[in-house]
């Protein structure tokens, strides 16, 4: 909706509100133009409900006004006298329109001093949860945010199984643009699997003021802007969604407005200056381990390698065996001797297993290995009498790789090697022309709402030809520590400003084998309550949590103690 359309909107909204009410306000001692002045009646009507004057900001703020439009409707209602369960139901049910009966048809009296309190348990038990998910909405969508790692595009540095606080007020916290929404879901309703929004009414982009801006190498929640999942893991149809309802996507930010990038064998250079990141970042890549008497999966186990595949060679296999060892199989192949060869994920098929069952197989050490590592686990193998030597895996310049940005054969890019590239800026201007479309075609059709198209050998927008082209908004540039397991910027490049959600500021718990169920989920104990930014080595504060919440209840007990004998 455009500016127009919000103001007719609110006018809407207005006149059925002057309607439904303008009589209640004259019972209640007031004037009936009081019910037609904008946000005004609004200040009138908590007096006439005896509510305070601040929840008049709440029915201003996208979502939390979903959850107070109800109330008022109830409180209304109760002012006049009109207190049984079934009109409490019908007003919320009628969308407030029940009001327009007790207005019109209902010879009602004003309760002055009514009584606030719920009358029964049941109604104080709801006014409690009404309340506390208003105040859990407002913090979760203007100061911090739950947050979980997926998946392994940052690792080591976060970890699949991490559980995070999202700040949303160090770079100002951004308004809802989608009105009508669940509160404190994403896109999806849990359990129901249903689209937790509407599309419309949208919002224009508007973001608080923050106290910090991003900083290049600081980790960055963001919107991915390539969204178009429903729902992940599910076969669907594309749809268009919202830019607050997008999925949300966590990686590093080496790119900043104004840069020019270019990534040489995995590094990143910012204006030809290889990019230096902080001491706490892990970063891995692909490498090739080469060992004459094979590459043991245990000692890669050991030094912390994952993401690696393991093989076996198993001979004839019952039903029930097969049916044992499928829930493990990642994939099998036969050998030409009978014999079958079966891959598995690093965590490999468990010794108990096989021995319960039965089961003749034995694990095939390969004499090499692609596995995806940091420089301490190089370091580590390489000190290993048992290593003949490590590899990294680089494509070359000039290959084309698979879904690389900006997916065009004019730029044959791959994950190693990218750029130069410009990460547009506000206000900046770039030269137009056939060559330089396709880096910034997305940008100027989908980010910032023009047409693009080509007229022979020139480029129009908006059906005019253009020659070149200013931005709107900043751009980043974003990637992950796991540099050759990341679909990031390289894949759908830029990341506008007002996709930005926050930053990951603290990591309050933390399991290991998160995607194999609850049942396996292991405690890092080491990661829990860890700071994500900082310099040196992340240290656990969670053993000081638990010191000062025993001595808060001991404290509490002889306090409580005290005060019965006094």
């Amino acid at each position: 909706m455009n500016g127009t359309q919000w103001i007719i909107f609110i006018l809407i909204v207005q006149v059925i509100h002057f309607l439904g009410t303008w009589k209640l306000y004259v019972k209640a001692g007031r004037k009936a133009w009081e019910a037609a002045i904008p946000v005004y009646n609004a200040i009138v009507l908590m007096k006439i409900i005896n509510r305070p004057k601040w929840w008049v900001v709440l029915l201003f703020i996208p979502i939390i006004n979903l959850l107070m439009f109800p109330v008022i409707w109830v409180e209304t209602i109760r002012s006049f006298g009109r207190n049984k369960l079934w009109e409490t139901w019908a007003v919320i049910l009628s969308l407030g329109f029940y009001i327009y009966y007790v207005n019109y048809a209902l010879d009602v009296k004003y309760v002055e001093n009514r009584d606030l309190n719920p009358r029964t348990a049941m109604g104080e038990w709801v006014s409690s949860i009404v309340f506390a998910i208003v105040a859990a909405t407002i913090v979760h969508t203007y100061f911090i945010q739950p947050y979980v790692i997926p998946t392994g595009s940052l690792e080591r540095t976060l970890r699949i199984g991490d559980l995070l606080f999202v700040s949303k007020f160090h770079y100002g916290a951004r308004l809802p643009m989608t009105t009508v929404a669940a509160p404190m879901v994403h896109d999806t309703i849990p359990v129901l699997g249903v689209k937790s929004y509407l599309n419309k009414p949208q919002l224009p982009y508007m973001r608080l003021p923050g106290f910090k801006k991003i900083k290049r190498n600081e980790i960055v929640v963001f919107s991915w802007p390539a969204d178009t999942v429903r729902r992940f893991h599910r076969s669907e149809k594309g749809v268009d969604k919202p830019i607050d309802k997008k999925s949300n996507y966590v990686k590093r930010c080496v790119g900043l407005p104004g840069d020019t990038l270019e990534v040489r064998d995995s590094f990143v250079f910012i204006n030809g200056k290889q990019n230096i990141l902080p001491y706490r970042a892990k970063p891995m890549y692909d490498h090739e381990i080469y060992a004459k008497k094979g590459v043991s999966s245990k000692f890669l186990a050991e030094i912390g390698v994952t993401d690696f595949t393991r093989k076996y060679i198993v001979g004839n296999l019952t039903a029930q065996q097969a049916d044992v060892l499928n829930k493990y199989v990642m994939g099998v192949k036969p050998r030409e001797d009978g014999k079958q060869e079966i891959y598995t994920k690093e965590s490999g098929i468990p010794v108990s297993v096989i021995r319960k069952n039965g089961i003749a197989i034995t694990e095939e050490s390969s004499l090499s290995r692609q596995a995806k590592l940091t420089d301490e686990m190089v370091a580590a193998l390489k000190a290993n009498a048992q290593i003949d030597s490590v590899v990294r895996v680089i494509l070359p310049k000039g290959t084309a790789g698979y879904n690389v940005f900006p997916q065009s054969a004019d730029y044959p890019w791959n994950t190693n090697q990218l750029g130069p590239i410009y990460i547009p800026k506000k206000g900046k201007t770039v030269e137009l022309n056939l060559k330089v479309l396709p880096l910034y075609k997305k940008i100027i059709r989908d980010y910032e709402g023009n047409t693009v198209g080509v007229k022979g050998n020139q480029v129009t927008i908006n059906g005019e030809v253009a020659e070149s082209y200013t931005f709107k908004q900043d751009y980043y540039w974003m990637m992950g520590d796991n540099r050759d397991g990341s679909e990031d910027s390289r894949a759908w490049g830029y990341v506008p400003e007002n996709h930005i959600v926050g930053t990951p500021i603290f990591i309050w718990m933390s399991f290991d084998n998160f995607k194999e169920g609850m049942i396996n989920w292991r405690p890092r104990w080491d990661r829990i309550f860890t700071t994500v930014h900082g310099s040196g080595e992340p240290v656990s504060y969670f053993k000081y949590f638990l010191i000062a919440l025993v001595l808060y209840f001991v404290g509490d007990y002889f306090w409580k103690k005290k005060k019965s004998k006094e």
